[in-house]
């Protein structure tokens, strides 16, 4: 009796869901190609023309009367919005606008002012400190430089540069979330860290716009190139701009 074959082989069971589009390689490069592209030199001179067009007089949006109680309110800044800074320092430089009346005042008190700002007793702390620096160190006086600027408690590279900027009316890049992103998303570095985009800055923003063009880039990055959703279709650079994800007009 002959045996029943075993060369019977399974058909295969295809599956019935819909294969995913995936984008051609061409066009993947040509993405990738167009985001590590940074801006040519007449390409980023238009776009701080733009910006001086549209703004020419930039200001950073911290209040303060003075040097000092514009350290204070940027020491105060961090982690924290300038809506909500202003907010405690208006009644706070009423009564202490110089070192000597910030320590009369007393960290107890100064915590009672900006109670309502994030990290409030570390900075108050630090706050007294600076004070106490500058009346032994300095005379009181907020110092210009920024090595004298990064021995103060509380002050790091970014705040010494707003005051440098602010205050002395120095061509510094202060590098805050804002200015790192918008840097990277436009083309104007590839910087991985906010040093190197600083220091990025500083070699490829024309000289005539230097002494505003961190405002201007931190002002486009709050109210225009959101992080999560930039309003690519209002904005005065879109045609530059190397990010390949815009946002269509809504």
């Amino acid at each position: 009796m002959a045996k029943a074959s075993s060369d019977v082989r399974p058909t295969s069971i295809q599956s019935s869901a819909p294969k995913r589009k995936t984008a051609k390689p061409a066009a993947i490069a040509a993405k990738k190609a167009r985001k590590s592209a940074l801006l040519d030199k007449a390409e980023i001179l238009e776009v701080f023309r733009r910006f001086h067009a549209a703004n020419p007089e930039p200001k950073g949006e911290l209040e303060h009367t003075n040097p000092f109680t514009l350290l204070v309110a940027v020491v105060l800044s961090a982690q924290a919005t300038d809506a909500g800074v202003n907010k405690a320092t208006r009644a706070l430089f009423k009564v202490a606008d110089t070192p000597e009346k910030m320590l009369k005042l007393g960290e107890d008190k100064l915590r009672d002012y900006v109670k309502t700002i994030g990290l409030y007793r570390a900075k108050a702390k630090n706050v007294i400190g600076l004070c106490e620096r500058l009346i032994k160190d300095y005379d009181g006086v907020v110092p210009s430089d920024r090595d004298a600027l990064e021995t103060l408690p509380g002050v790091g590279r970014k705040t010494a540069n707003v005051v440098m900027n602010i205050a002395f009316h120095q061509p510094t890049m202060a590098v805050d979330t804002h200015v790192f992103r918008v840097a990277n998303r436009i083309g104007l570095s590839r910087g991985k860290t906010p040093l190197a985009v600083e220091e990025d800055l500083m070699h490829v923003v024309p000289k005539e716009y230097a002494m505003h063009a961190h405002h201007w880039l931190i002002l486009h990055g709050r109210y225009v190139c959101k992080a999560r959703k930039p309003e690519c279709w209002r904005c005065l650079i879109n045609d530059i701009c190397r990010f390949p994800d815009k946002t269509p007009a809504p």
